[in-house]
């Protein structure tokens, strides 16, 4: 129920997705409006089962909603499915703040991990995406949050990206140690000591150049950098589409080019992607852009599947358990010496 285009967008995705794969959806939400979009769709309807509320979390109302106020929302009962075993995974394109409070409330959070952390993949030239974490799951971070960062994002790049030892960035505002705020230096000591591939600092050219495999950075950071590059993607778009209009000559230009920017088009458009995972929780959690159209839902739901195939937060726990064995090994050491 959640999302500019919801139900709509949400149902009609998900019916795109049961008929291109194996996978089984349950829509959490109101069944009559549900039904509604439905009346268009029921060669879907033998993989889709409907759970009916009639609770809603805004997008305007506090992220803690749905777990003080509206305890029968959407997005908690999504979150519960997910705790009680009954689903794999929840999508959601609605509430974003309230969809992470229900996923860490109520799912739980994975052994050894203090923070969950909002993971986004961006392209990059050569060839292998890029995965950049935390983008706006948490405004203040503490040095073992981003260290935790790490390792989830090196697991989600292994597992999900086919990246072989993904090699780790820090995102400050210069390559020495030295530079950056007192939590990235900090967080460069801890790294270095690490037993993880970690290149050091990277800068914000970095982020599409594909300089490495993984970058962790702050919540606060990740979130502006994030909305800033969706708005420069939309301003190329806009100029483009100005400059192309202005002849004849550009117009028969562009009719030779499009089938290059038809592709160029896909490679940036968000709904390629589905939505961005919310790692360090138990389950898998996705949460889409709130304009999301069909297509992206389609393509989340898809995206979910298979990310739980691969018990990545399984493995995740397991990593995280190595590096808390690592880390009271290195003190002892320090405390025999």
């Amino acid at each position: 129920m959640g999302g500019d285009n919801a139900p709509r967008a949400v149902v009609e995705g998900a019916c795109e997705a049961v008929r291109e794969s194996d996978v089984s959806v349950m829509l959490v939400g109101d069944e009559d409006a549900i039904k509604d979009v439905l009346g268009n769709a029921r060669s879907a309807i033998d993989r889709l089962e409907i759970v009916h509320t009639d609770q809603f979390v805004g997008m305007d109302e506090p992220a803690i909603t749905p777990i003080r106020k509206k305890r029968r929302s959407s997005v908690r009962l999504c979150a519960d499915l997910v705790h009680k075993g009954q689903a794999h995974g929840m999508v959601t394109a609605g509430n974003t703040g309230a969809a992470m409070v229900a996923a860490k409330m109520v799912m739980g959070m994975i052994e050894g991990v203090d923070r969950p952390a909002l993971s986004m993949v961006v392209p990059s030239p050569k060839g292998r995406p890029t995965l950049v974490l935390d983008v706006g799951a948490n405004v203040d971070s503490k040095p073992r949050y981003l260290r935790q960062f790490a390792v989830m994002g090196h697991s989600y790049a292994e597992q999900i990206l086919g990246t072989k030892n993904p090699s780790i960035g820090l995102l400050s505002i210069g390559e020495e140690a030295s530079k950056g705020s007192d939590l990235t230096r900090e967080v460069f000591k801890i790294m270095e000591s690490g037993s993880l591939n970690f290149a050091g600092n990277v800068e914000g050219g970095d982020v599409f150049a594909g300089t490495v495999d993984v970058i962790i950075c702050d919540g606060f950071v990740g979130n502006v950098m994030l909305k800033a590059c969706e708005s420069l993607a939309e301003l190329t778009i806009h100029h483009m589409r100005e400059e192309i209009s202005k002849s004849w000559l550009s117009k028969a230009g562009y009719l030779l080019a499009r089938p290059a920017f038809e592709r160029l088009r896909l490679r940036m458009d968000y709904s390629e992607h589905g939505g961005a995972t919310l790692l360090g929780v138990n389950g898998g959690c996705f949460i889409g852009h709130g304009r999301s159209n069909a297509h992206a839902v389609k393509n989340a739901v898809l995206e979910a599947a298979a990310f739980c195939r691969t018990g990545l937060h399984q493995k995740m726990r397991e990593r995280i358990a190595e590096l808390h064995r690592f880390e009271e090994a290195l003190v002892q050491s320090e405390e025999v010496g």
